[in-house]
């Protein structure tokens, strides 16, 4: 499904590139995995069983009908791209995303507080909280613009290993939603962690996606100025995807044989 492009380290950041490749396996990721994370089915299941339980004549079931067609699927590309980056994550890292924020998506500008994602991963006997950004683009230049000065995906990386302000509201955010959840004990093993390492102890991911050829510059020399920035025991982890097809196409390949 992917291949090593190209890897490197600088303390405690390190930076890989891999090149996807067209193939089952990877339109089963894109179908399975990523569609489930874009349109969070379990709960979409789940919503739509106990509404039919409601809905007791057949006009009623023929206004729920109504009501679950009228709904919009997630098409837009930042929310692929995250989508695509959870999915990629859990599968090659085994980070373990307790929440989907999907289901925060009141209105289309709701987002996390602060991060693209959060989650948690284990390392040992460690539960360590995850922190990450994604970027998707097809921009010619190597690094990509989305990579640079502010609101690029360094500067975002470099503030979350540093504001305590944002760590303070993403902890806020999972806090509830983890409570009485089988995350709970892993929230309170990464929190308790986080605070007698001085509030350090964060796995850092930083995922680009890209319709290019690969160029370890996408990632390098981002990769060191934040090895300047972040020390252990925080760690860093960027990652590029190329795809084998435009970013455009993603909507539709995940879509297509995705279940209903």
């Amino acid at each position: 499904m992917e291949n090593l492009a190209y890897s490197g380290v600088d303390g405690a950041v390190y930076w890989e590139g891999k090149s996807l490749e067209q193939c089952d396996h990877y339109h089963t990721f894109l179908q399975r995995d990523v569609a489930e994370r874009l349109h969070d089915q379990a709960a979409q299941e789940d919503f739509k069983v106990h509404l039919r339980g409601l809905a007791t004549t057949g006009f009623a079931q023929t206004s729920l009908d109504a009501l679950l067609v009228a709904e919009t699927p997630e098409e837009r590309d930042w929310a692929v791209a995250e989508a695509l980056a959870e999915a990629w994550l859990n599968q090659k890292h085994g980070v373990i995303w307790p929440w989907n924020t999907e289901r925060d998506k009141r209105t289309p500008k709701a987002s996390l507080p602060g991060a693209d994602l959060i989650g948690f991963i284990e390392l040992g006997n460690e539960t360590r909280l995850v922190l990450g950004e994604v970027k998707a683009s097809s921009d010619v230049s190597t690094p990509p613009n989305v990579m640079n000065g502010r609101g690029g995906m360094a500067q975002q990386l470099e503030t979350l290993a540093a504001d305590l302000s944002i760590l303070s509201q993403l902890l806020r955010y999972l806090q509830p939603r983890c409570k009485n959840s089988p995350h709970e004990d892993q929230f309170n093993a990464a929190v308790a962690l986080l605070l007698t390492s001085g509030n350090k102890a964060i796995a850092l991911f930083g995922v680009l996606i890209r319709d290019t050829e690969p160029a370890e510059n996408d990632l390098k020399s981002r990769a060191q100025h934040l090895a300047n920035q972040i020390s252990s025991p925080s760690t860093c982890h960027l990652q590029a995807l190329y795809l084998p097809h435009s970013i455009a196409d993603l909507p539709h390949l995940i879509s297509s044989g995705a279940p209903s």
